[in-house]
């Protein structure tokens, strides 16, 4: 190997034992980053011209070596290990993974400025929330993708509403009513820009159509306080690491109704142990609110911090149990298989918001005012607020009237 070569599996050593992974590990992933350079070598192809397509071949060509040399297939998830090998080889010989997007006509070009530039709009015109932005974006790529391969970098000024009524079709063959109308919103939000920035001659945006939902017509799933109960008391009973961890989770997520990115940001100065205060920052609003520290939350925190949370510079509060010891990226597995393991069976959905809902359902029913419940669970309006309003399903019957029967009516 080139002297670089050997740079590079030294520096990814070093960064792999810094981010404390398993000796194992750190040895399987330097002998498949190896393994990999030897392939690009004997190809005669630089570390710094690999793209995607070439690392899939390669993959196909390890499966091919490791059926030969085994006689067998790997399993579904053997491919998982060399490939993060490699994604981590390739983010030190390229400075980043996946590469950038390359330019290779015309159409490519002027996807990517208009990406760019609405982007910059979404967050300094609109004032979007990150995740917002996210999905705006990748709506417009996707859109635009399809209408740009379709007609070429000059077909986009002159796009037709029967063109807009085949993008929503084909959007809408795997989508819910829900998610076709988000997909709308979205869409007419860029055609309103490339109309705005002259980039589409016509305003197609009252050509959209999407479905319309109502206010009420759909129930989501909540937990009794006796399921949150059965749930927290299953959790506390594994004190590894993990546990320790996702009791932590659960009693936020049960005392509060936090958000799933408010739990996930929680960072360790959010938390004042001497004035009892727990700070949570509104990924929404962009806003800040300021907590009681409940006992239960603050002795499973503490639990966590002295048993649980690993050794790691990260400032956020809840860590991955594995290397890289990073901020959780997401944490709707953990929450559905705690509900599984405790034997809980929600309706709907079962992921971190069910708990959401169930402390909105509690204060109503102990006839907590719409504002204030709107403050505690981070919402800027009370109209946002007022959804939770037909979860308290008993309160409602318990004031409705009879209707009059026909002996009455007559």
């Amino acid at each position: 190997m080139l002297q670089s070569e050997h740079e590079l599996l030294t520096e990814l050593r070093a960064i792999l034992t810094n981010q404390r992974y398993n000796p194992t590990v750190i040895r399987n992933h330097c002998t498949y980053a190896q393994e990999f350079l030897d392939y690009l070598q004997h190809r005669g192809i630089c570390v710094t011209d690999v793209t995607e397509a070439q690392v899939e071949r390669y993959l196909d060509y390890a499966i091919a070596l490791f059926r030969k040399r085994r006689g067998r297939h790997p399993s579904e998830r053997w491919h998982a290990v060399p490939r993060s090998a490699i994604h981590a080889l390739l983010r030190l010989g390229q400075g980043q993974w996946p590469p950038s997007e390359k330019v290779t006509c015309d159409a490519d070009a002027l996807r990517i400025t208009i990406c760019n530039e609405y982007e910059t709009w979404l967050r300094e015109e609109r004032g979007l929330a990150q995740a917002s932005i996210d999905a705006f974006l990748w709506e417009a790529r996707y859109f635009l993708a399809w209408q740009l391969n379709r007609c070429g970098a000059d077909g986009l000024e002159a796009v037709t509403v029967g063109e807009i009524d085949s993008y929503m079709d084909l959007r809408g063959s795997k989508l819910t009513r829900s998610s076709l109308k988000s997909t709308a919103e979205r869409l007419r939000s860029l055609l309103r820009y490339l109309h705005w920035t002259a980039r589409v001659a016509e305003d197609l945006t009252p050509h959209i159509i999407a479905p319309r939902l109502y206010a009420y017509e759909g129930v989501p799933s909540i937990l009794e306080r006796d399921q949150i109960a059965a749930v927290l008391a299953s959790v506390s009973k594994d004190k590894t690491a993990a546990g320790l961890r996702d009791h932590a989770i659960l009693q936020v997520l049960a005392t509060y109704g936090l958000r799933a990115s408010e739990v996930r940001n929680m960072r360790i100065e959010d938390i004042d142990w001497r004035a009892e205060v727990i700070r949570v920052r509104h990924n929404k609003t962009q806003a800040y609110t300021f907590l009681p520290l409940m006992g239960p939350v603050g002795e499973a925190i503490l639990a966590y911090l002295r048993s649980g949370r690993p050794a790691t510079d990260a400032r956020e509060l809840f860590i991955r149990t594995r290397a890289p010891y990073c901020k959780l990226e997401k944490i709707y597995s953990l929450i559905r298989q705690r509900l599984r393991d405790a034997g809980v069976k929600p309706s709907g959905r079962s992921g971190p918001h069910i708990f959401r809902h169930a402390r909105a359902t509690e204060l109503l029913r102990a006839a907590v005012s719409k504002k204030v419940i709107g403050d505690l669970l981070g919402h800027r309006s009370v109209g946002s607020t007022a959804p939770y309003l037909k979860l308290a399903t008993e309160d409602l019957r318990a004031i409705a009237l009879d209707v009059p029967g026909p002996e009455v009516l007559a």
